[in-house]
């Protein structure tokens, strides 16, 4: 009998050293500090949706404010569950012919803690789902005080799958404008130019708001403006130092070039808005910083501080000159500018990346490898394209099912009555 308890004993002391074993073993890649890193920033890029809400719904007038911010904060709702059931599977799944992921992680099926570098898989899952969320959020800005809401649920849940889902394959999910050689750190081509171009195209099909051009449609809040994009100034350092997916030297530098660019085109953009005014204005300084968050995504992990400077002075210009000029000649109605600041200034970015790189293997053409920036060039084309295309194609879908545009009743009255039966604010 004391045989016996004594090799039970044995076997126990044994076992309390294997296990612990076992377990360190399997999950010996996988970095606290990394991981607390990546759970804020997943945080920080969840802060930007409400950020986008409040950014647009300042811009709008008072009847459409709700139903603007609505569009965005939905995007919470219906992207977190397109992304589980099948989105995530889309961009990131077995590659089906360089082109999109096939469906072995439907409904997350086989992605549990195990480590995608040194972060638990669902982790990356989750950090990549807020992209995919605020990208079609983006969009909303351009289509506002017109859109009928359950037009856009639709378009919502097909453009997230059928534009988001594939370009993010090619860039980030092991497609073949990845196995190119195209940079894109943080989004300007998977994020900005695909939001961009599809909301240029949505506000052409859609047509003018009532009476654009003739009569004024000011930002009826500008401290909502201001609020929403400090929270975007701020959860854009989750966007893109996060993207390094650990708590490196490379997401320090990357918080940097991030900070540079995003304080040279707030610059830029208020200095040629008080040329041409006479005053600078706190709508443009806003607009001016977003500019720069947008133009330094692709580039901010490739490029020098000085790299980044210029990126930033350029973005703050060049989107004014989008927004004040080229929208007004050509007459379109971006109600909030996204094309001028996100499909510009992304577009500006992408091409940048191959004008400044450094990264080793994957110079730009200002160090002696043109190639480079001919991928990037290829990579702005082709999203260009095929966002363009898809989208229009998703409209006429739409538009065959049910009514895209409020009538002009609604439109009279706002879309916050007509669409949601309330009021932003009591009368």
């Amino acid at each position: 009998m004391k045989k016996r308890l004594g090799l039970i004993t044995l076997m126990a002391v044994i076992l309390m050293f294997i296990f612990p074993v076992f377990a360190w073993a399997a999950e010996e890649s996988i970095d606290s500090g990394d991981t607390a890193w990546i759970i804020i920033s997943t945080a920080l890029v969840l802060l930007m949706v409400p950020g986008v809400s409040l950014f647009y719904g300042g811009m709008v007038r008072q009847k459409n404010v709700l139903n603007t911010m609505m569009m965005s904060f939905i995007c919470l709702g219906v992207v977190t569950i397109q992304w589980f059931v099948y989105g995530y599977s889309l961009s990131f799944g077995s590659d089906i012919g360089k082109f999109i992921g096939d469906l072995s992680y439907f409904g997350l099926k086989g992605v549990g803690l195990e480590p995608i570098g040194t972060i638990p898989h669902q982790l990356f899952v989750v950090f990549q789902m807020m992209f995919a969320v605020l990208t079609p959020a983006l969009i909303t800005g351009a289509i506002v005080e017109r859109m009928r809401f359950p037009a856009f649920l639709l378009f919502l849940v097909l453009w997230t799958s059928l534009v988001y889902d594939p370009i993010c394959h090619w860039v980030w999910g092991g497609g073949w404008l990845m196995e190119l050689g195209a940079l894109d750190f943080a989004g300007g081509t998977v994020v900005h130019i695909s939001s961009g171009v599809s909301a240029l195209v949505t506000a052409l099909v859609l047509g003018r708001r009532k009476g654009y051009g003739t009569e004024k449609m000011v930002p009826h809040n500008i401290p909502y403006v201001v609020l929403g994009a400090a929270l975007l100034w701020f959860g854009w350092f989750g966007f893109n130092s996060g993207s390094a997916l650990a708590a490196n030297g490379l997401a320090v530098s990357v918080f940097l070039n991030t900070q540079i660019a995003t304080g040279a085109a707030l610059m830029s953009w208020v200095l040629a808005e008080w040329l041409r005014h006479g005053k600078p204005t706190m709508l443009g300084a806003a607009s001016g910083a977003i500019a720069g968050l947008v133009a330094i995504t692709p580039a901010c992990a490739f490029v020098t501080p000085i790299g980044s400077l210029a990126i930033g002075l350029v973005a703050g210009a060049l989107c004014y000159f989008a927004v004040s000029h080229v929208k007004i000649r050509m007459g379109y109605d971006d109600s909030l500018d996204v094309f001028g600041i996100h499909g510009v200034g992304g577009m500006w970015g992408a091409l940048a990346t191959g004008l400044f790189s450094v990264a080793e293997g994957s110079e730009g053409l200002f160090y002696g490898n043109a190639a480079q920036f001919g991928i990037q060039a290829l990579s702005v084309a082709v999203t260009i394209v095929f966002a363009a295309v898809v989208t229009f194609v998703i409209l006429k879908i739409i538009g065959a099912i049910t009514m895209l545009r409020v009538d002009d009743e609604a439109e009279i009255l706002g879309l916050d009555v007509n669409e949601h039966s309330e009021r932003a604010y009591s009368i």
